[in-house]
């Protein structure tokens, strides 16, 4: 069974209760003062520990989404995709070998979520790099009257470890997305949904690593090469926008403000200003202290030109500990950067806080957003709206 399924939350969470009793039962057979005893006594505690800190932290990681399969936590999981074929069946004639979006199949969307839902492997030819994901195809998509039209694009990512399938139980983005798209809070636009760490288990913060797996290269012309080359759309930067939660929402900012070329717009949800690093991310910069600062979104915007996006960042001022650096950032934003905030009056870094942000946040995104001309189209023709040239 997988490592969230609910058969083994109940297992573990039997053998603790069990566990427990057994000790209650043989704790008088261990008083004695003999080695024996004493050794005894310390592996029933230690044993009672173990089995309930498993069973605890299985519930929490079904509920957080930190890891989706026992290989995905011990980073077995292997890499290799499938033949590479469109997600409609054509191929995707990207131009380098090895690059493109794989269809495994299509998700079960939640009733009365209009379009379709596509479960992906997407392969990138410059970084090597494959990493699995879903995208959401709205209804229009597939309408007549839509039919010579491209779209915008949304790249949603989860925060570290992440699983994609979150974007989709939790935050209920295609639905969102479907609602503010019925109530012409946004146009039509593809989302795809992904999860940042697409090397597991390390942590990259979407840096391309000295001498390591280029994932801001991944993000930022791989995927989306891949998926114009596979779906509706195009590649001018003011189509595609991105979005994401913790670490995803710092790698939604950070690349925005690093590849204006790619994400003309960005919605961070508690997301944070500069790369963590721990053991989970190991050396990220090679030592390189420079490397270090331009991943750093603070000192950019005190030392280098500021970039032509806009970007949307959320926070709580009671119960988040980035609310502070969520203020600095703000204030050091200038032109020609547009900003605007979400800031909550109390929540936490968790999915109930970002499902409250998520109804105003999304569409904001969706609305920056323009669908790219079709073959002998003017730009001026194409759906969507303009860019908002208003400071928020």
């Amino acid at each position: 069974m997988g490592i969230t399924a609910v058969g083994v939350q109940l297992l573990f969470g039997l053998l603790a209760v069990a566990a427990l009793a057994a000790s209650v039962w043989a704790w008088p057979l261990l008083s004695g003062r003999t080695w024996r005893s004493v050794l005894g006594r310390v592996g029933v505690l230690a044993g009672n520990q173990i089995l309930t800190l498993v069973a605890l932290g299985l519930v929490a990681n079904a509920y957080f989404g930190f890891y989706g399969s026992w290989g995905d936590l011990l980073g077995t999981e292997g890499d290799a995709a499938p033949p590479i074929v469109a997600g409609d069946g054509r191929t995707a004639a990207s131009g380098r070998p090895g690059q493109g979006v794989t269809e495994v199949g299509q998700v079960a969307l939640p009733p009365g979520t209009a379009g379709r839902l596509e479960q992906v492997v997407i392969s990138g030819g410059e970084s090597g790099i494959s990493s699995p994901g879903y995208v959401y195809l709205p209804h229009e998509y597939f309408e007549k009257k839509y039919a010579g039209r491209r779209f915008p694009v949304i790249l949603a990512l989860t925060g570290y470890p992440g699983d994609a399938r979150n974007l989709i139980t939790r935050l209920n983005l295609p639905a969102m997305a479907a609602k503010s798209v019925a109530g012409k809070r946004m146009p039509p636009t593809i989302m795809v949904l992904m999860r940042p760490t697409v090397v597991p288990p390390r942590d990259t913060e979407c840096v391309d690593v000295p001498g390591g797996p280029q994932v801001e290269t991944y993000f930022t012309r791989d995927l989306r090469a891949a998926v114009a080359a596979s779906y509706r759309t195009g590649l001018d930067a003011r189509s595609w926008g991105v979005f994401g939660g913790s670490t995803g929402g710092y790698c939604a900012l950070k690349m925005s403000m690093r590849h204006p070329e790619a994400f003309s717009a960005a919605v961070s949800l508690s997301g944070y200003f500069r790369a963590a690093v721990d053991v989970t991310t190991g050396d990220l910069f090679g030592g390189s202290a420079r490397l270090r600062e331009e991943n750093d979104l603070m000192w950019r915007l005190r030392n280098l030109p500021v970039p032509p996006v806009s970007v949307l960042v959320t926070s709580s001022e009671r119960g988040e500990s980035g609310y502070a650096d969520t203020r600095a950032f703000l204030a050091l934003a200038r032109d020609p950067m547009r900003t605007a905030s979400l800031i909550l009056p109390s929540g936490g870094h968790n999915f109930n806080t970002w499902n409250r942000e998520i109804p105003q946040a999304l569409p904001w995104l969706g609305e920056r957003l323009h669908a790219p001309a079709a073959p002998g189209e003017h730009p001026a023709q194409a759906g969507g709206r303009a860019v908002r040239q208003g400071r928020k």
